[in-house]
């Protein structure tokens, strides 16, 4: 008897110990907040959005107007449904993002499930690769709205939103042309290895996801002030900085949306076509317009490809990089390559030495000369004066209305221009025009010399002018003297550029092929080592080339040029001695 007495009491303690001290569970479940800070890409305009190349040549819209939503005992009941290695328990918190997502920004919703349509194969594949729970493939949604271009205010891009020194740390390359945060693979990459590292350190997904978000740093901070051993996201939820604890929340809660959206009447914007897309190496310093206008793709689906590049431009030349197409189109970059690197070769190349008073016009890093380039922007500094001063001349923007019959190449020719000019300025995408087109072009004024404005003096001649006069005359033949001189020495400064140039122009085109070295071409081609470093302006002792990379081979005559001035020197040396 007394000691069934013994075990109620027992059982009736434990029972008042649960009650009077609530569970992790409860807490997770029973938190409330009426402050929290949605994520930045809650704010995402569809409309912006919307101009992605994507979402405007692979989709069409849906309508979403009607706005249905659920009730908290069913938010809880399907999220226990979700085959999920993530906890993701349901909370008032969480039923206001799903509430965000299923009514205001439902349109939202809608494209983020075609992009994911595009992005999600390559989000699945690092998870998997890296054995990481599958649920994670939807925190970009929360980061960056699936916008690889997604900036925050804080400096955070693409589409797992890096700040740039976490990104540089993590191996990434961000510099003026390219930054590869808005690589869709490679940064999904390094964000799976970075979130498996910090799963290690804290050994629980909510710890590792808020980590993501405000850094390890903060995280820890947070524990630390919450004391006693705890371990969980919302044990230090009220320590945690402000914009991070509506982060787990909204992880949970686009879980929820991306996998339960049918089931509120949210359309998906439909898919008209699958994109398959391929990689190919770029060895070589292209442009995206050289790489658009020879294989016929509009430049905004290469830009939506490869948001990495910032100016429309592939440093291939400094190493290696990828560039994404559509699979059909790799084969085709690979067979035109030397008609890609040749189309607009002088208006994209980057020199890298200049004749002294040599004027040309070099395209800077949007692809447009910087001739043009001053001239747009003194136009808009000055929109009611239409001519722009320019070294040569005006630079003067003229209309021409398209006749019947008339094509680009008539046009630059009438005026004097050429027709790429005439189709970038126009933003022309495939260079055809048709009757009533209303055209920009811009034609050059040569500039005519002003008279001399400086009043003319009268002089009155005296015996002290008379003498300056002889003093002056003999300084005139002494000038005279030196200036032939001089004029000599630029005759011979000129024809040696001059042979300079010629030799040159005396090169044709080799594709290295495997096992190919410096010293095999240089042996089949009858040249030097020497030559070909000196034709491809490599250093001297450098010899690393690359399988399919394009080196010019200097032509026989070349040399042979080459060794008649050499003799001609040792016999005037010849001379000299005697």
């Amino acid at each position: 008897m007394i000691r069934h007495l013994c075990l109620i009491i027992t059982l009736g303690a434990a029972t008042l110990t649960a009650w009077s001290a609530p569970s992790i569970l409860d807490i997770k479940h029973s938190i409330t907040d009426n402050n929290i800070i949605a994520p930045e890409s809650f704010e995402t305009k569809t409309r912006e959005l919307e101009q992605n190349f994507y979402l405007k040549a692979y989709t069409e819209q849906s309508d979403n107007s009607q706005v249905t939503t659920g009730t908290a005992k069913e938010y809880e009941e399907l999220l226990s449904r979700i085959p999920a290695e993530i906890e993701m328990p349901y909370n008032a918190i969480v039923g206001k993002f799903i509430d965000m997502y299923l009514g205001k920004r439902r349109n939202l919703v809608a494209d983020m499930l075609a992009l994911h349509n595009y992005y999600g194969k390559i989000f699945l594949e690092e998870l998997i690769k890296e054995k990481m729970p599958l649920e994670l493939q939807y925190l970009p949604v929360i980061e960056s709205a699936l916008n690889p271009n997604a900036v925050s205010r804080a400096g955070a891009a693409g589409l797992w939103q890096f700040m740039p020194t976490t990104a540089t740390g993590l191996g990434l390359e961000v510099n003026s042309l390219v930054d590869q945060r808005r690589d869709p693979r490679l940064a999904t990459r390094m964000a799976v290895r970075y979130l498996k590292q910090l799963y290690e350190i804290y050994g629980d997904w909510s710890l590792a996801i808020a980590a993501y978000n405000c850094g390890p740093g903060n995280v820890n901070k947070a524990l630390r002030r919450a004391g006693g051993g705890k371990k969980d996201f919302w044990e230090i939820y009220n320590y945690l900085l402000s914009e991070t604890r509506g982060y787990l929340p909204a992880f949970i809660a686009a879980n929820y949306v991306m996998n339960y959206y049918g089931r509120y009447g949210i359309r998906p914007t439909l898919v008209k076509q699958q994109l398959v897309t391929d990689t190919v190496q770029v060895n070589h310093r292209v442009h995206f317009n050289q790489i658009a206008e020879v294989l016929n793709i509009p430049i905004d689906e290469i830009r939506m490809l490869n948001p990495q590049f910032r100016k429309d431009i592939i440093p291939g030349d400094n190493h290696p990089y990828q560039l994404v197409l559509p699979s059909q189109q790799c084969l085709s970059y690979i067979m035109s390559e030397e008609a890609i690197l040749a189309h607009d070769a002088e208006l994209y190349a980057r020199r890298t030495y200049v004749e002294p008073g040599e004027q040309q016009a070099i395209p800077n890093d949007n692809g447009e000369s910087n001739a043009l380039a001053a001239a747009s922007q003194t136009q808009n500094a000055d929109d009611n004066n239409p001519i722009d001063d320019s070294v040569n001349g005006n630079v003067k923007r003229i209309t021409h209305n398209v006749g019947r019959g008339e094509n680009l190449r008539d046009i630059a020719k009438k005026y004097g221009v050429s027709a790429t000019d005439i189709k970038r300025l126009n933003k022309l995408r495939r260079g055809k025009v048709k009757e009533g087109d209303a055209l920009v072009i811009e034609i050059v004024e040569r500039k005519t010399p002003k008279a001399s404005s400086e009043p003319l003096i009268a002089n009155t001649i005296t015996a002290e002018d008379t003498e300056a006069a002889e003093r002056g005359k003999a300084e005139r033949q002494q000038a005279k003297s030196t200036s032939a001189k001089q004029s000599k020495k630029k005759h011979d400064d000129t024809k040696a550029t001059k042979s300079k140039k010629e030799r040159a122009a005396k090169t044709k085109n080799y594709k290295v092929k495997s096992g190919d070295s410096l010293e095999k071409i240089a042996r089949k081609h009858g040249t030097t080592v020497e030559a070909l470093r000196e034709a491809n302006g490599m250093s001297k002792g450098q010899s690393r080339i690359n399988i399919g990379q394009s080196i010019k081979i200097p032509t026989k005559g070349t040399s042979v040029s080459k060794s008649k001035s050499s003799s001609k020197k040792s016999s005037k040396r010849k001379r000299r001695r005697r």
